[in-house]
């Protein structure tokens, strides 16, 4: 069968985009399309022989240092704000935007050269949307987090949620009732564990062309004009990470709102993990990649295998994000003083303001709760590095998720009919728990306070209990679960149908 044609894709930086966007090609590839993922030569290694060696997939490496992921020495002083992560991403910009130039340049002096449908942009690789229409190929912006987070942006920004007082409560026109704007939904005091490369703070909201002449810098504040209504200017088109069965009225109303095709083509997870659905997801077929753990997946299987149903709350903040080293050592007093088996993923870095007075750190300077294993003994797994993520929430013993609510994080449990005990610490993460929490209706909060409202110990016990004993919440988790009970979801199916579509019929007007 002929070609119906090539797009390219073009991931930000880092796994959390990587992996949504390979699992794009994937299902553009299914539709008879070619496509051409471009990515940095340091992420070579994250994308695995299985789509390299797809007929119809292209992967393009562009020569790229990885130590240009590195912040600089600041220039200017850390008081004066966000200022000092200018240069975060710049030179890779630059690096990257020359190759893909190169790249486009080189491929158009080709004898039977066919310029490609269409290209799909990262939204935080904005800047490259002017280099590609140089070329005369039309973007589509790709939103790797959810239709929450842009939607409840954009009505707080649009109503004046700025403006708000403290005994104040916004209804958002067009958005349901249940997302409603309490003052406390405002109040967010970065409480930066971990080092981030991704959208919502200082780092990683840095998007600009190469040369930086429109270098963007962190989050916008609460009610602020969000940073994708820029982000998405000269683009045809919107691809949102999520589905309908999900968030069908945050994905209309930003579509009524831009005026632009808005689809969601998600959840981008792996074939395996819709393969599987109702069974026990093996990671190690997946995406391990080699990573180091000090557990292999057959022992945490073991483990598992051990607990009654639904008696192991799982923990885990991800690689990018996580608390700081006083609440991560009242985190660990609460587990000790629970009576839930749990497992907790500590990542290298966890914590990393600094030692505080009687905690301990590993050789990496990350937290480590020195003396926790052997006071619960078998009740508790604690996983340093790598963790089978989808095995875990999968196995039948997981009963809930204590989680900073990441998108990747929030739909994968969410398949797996694992309810939250939501965390959130930066950007997106206050949208998506509040989706969890309010209108989902899957999960509870650790903590209803604000910044001014310090986590306690307390909260985190009581969290876990809630989280645990709650019947409704773990029912309604099930209903959830339900609507993926076939595997990919059928409104995503139709939509990539009709983008493809859609980019088929503006090739030819």
């Amino acid at each position: 069968m002929e070609s119906a044609g090539e797009i390219l894709v073009l991931p930000f930086y880092g796994q959390g985009h990587l992996f949504p966007a390979m699992e794009l090609c994937t299902h553009l590839a299914s539709r008879n399309y070619n496509p051409t993922l471009i990515i940095p030569s340091y992420l070579s290694s994250s994308v695995p022989e299985s789509l390299r060696s797809h007929p119809l997939i292209f992967v393009v490496d562009i020569p790229a240092d990885p130590s240009d992921l590195q912040p600089p020495p600041p220039k200017v002083p850390a008081s004066s704000g966000r200022g000092g992560g200018r240069n975060l991403f710049e030179s890779q910009h630059q690096q990257l935007g020359i190759g893909i130039e190169t790249y486009l340049t080189t491929r158009c002096k080709e004898e039977g050269y066919v310029s490609p449908k269409c290209v799909v942009v990262d939204v935080m690789m904005s800047w490259s949307k002017e280099m590609f229409h140089d070329f005369g190929l039309q973007t589509a912006c790709f939103f790797t987090s959810g239709a929450c987070a842009e939607a409840m942006d954009y009505a707080s920004w649009k109503e004046g949620a700025s403006e708000m007082k403290p005994s104040d409560t916004k209804i958002l026109s067009g958005l349901p009732q249940d997302m409603a704007l309490a003052y406390s939904d405002l109040d967010r005091k970065p409480r930066m564990g971990g080092r981030g490369l991704g959208r919502g703070h200082g780092g990683g909201g840095s998007h600009g062309p190469p040369g930086g002449d429109r270098m963007k810098h962190g989050p916008p504040g609460p009610g602020q004009k969000p940073k994708w209504l820029d982000e998405i200017e000269g683009s045809v088109a919107m691809l949102i990470n999520t589905c309908d069965e999900l968030e069908h009225d945050f994905i209309k109303y930003i579509a009524t709102q831009t005026g632009k095709p808005v689809w969601g083509v998600g959840p981008l997870l792996p074939q395996e993990y819709w393969k599987s659905a109702g069974s026990l997801i093996l990671d190690g077929k997946v995406r391990s990649g080699g990573r180091k753990s000090n557990y292999t997946e057959e022992e945490v299987i073991q483990w598992l295998n051990g607990k009654p149903g639904k008696s192991v709350i799982y923990i885990s903040f991800g690689s990018e994000v996580g608390p700081t080293n006083e609440e991560y050592q009242k985190l660990a007093t609460a587990l000790e003083g629970s009576d839930w088996s749990f497992i907790w993923v500590i990542q290298a870095n966890s914590g990393k303001t600094g030692p505080l007075l009687g905690i301990q750190n590993d050789q990496e300077g990350g937290f480590y709760p020195y003396g926790l294993k052997q006071k619960v003994g078998d009740r508790g797994l604690i996983i340093q590095g790598w963790a089978p993520q989808l095995l875990i929430l999968s196995h039948p013993s997981t009963g809930g998720f204590l989680s900073h609510c990441g998108w990747n994080s929030t739909v994968e449990a969410i398949g797996c009919g694992v309810p939250f005990l939501a965390w959130p610490i930066r950007g997106d993460q206050f949208h998506n728990a509040k989706l969890i929490v309010s209108h989902l209706k899957v999960g509870c909060k650790v903590s209803s306070g604000g910044s001014s409202h310090p986590l306690k110990q307390e909260d985190i016990a009581n969290g876990i209990n809630t989280l645990m004993s709650d019947e409704e919440i773990h029912k309604r988790a099930a209903v959830i679960q339900g609507c993926f009970a076939s595997g990919f979801p059928a409104s995503s199916v139709s939509a990539l149908d009709v983008f493809v579509d859609f980019i088929s019929k503006m090739q030819l007007s």
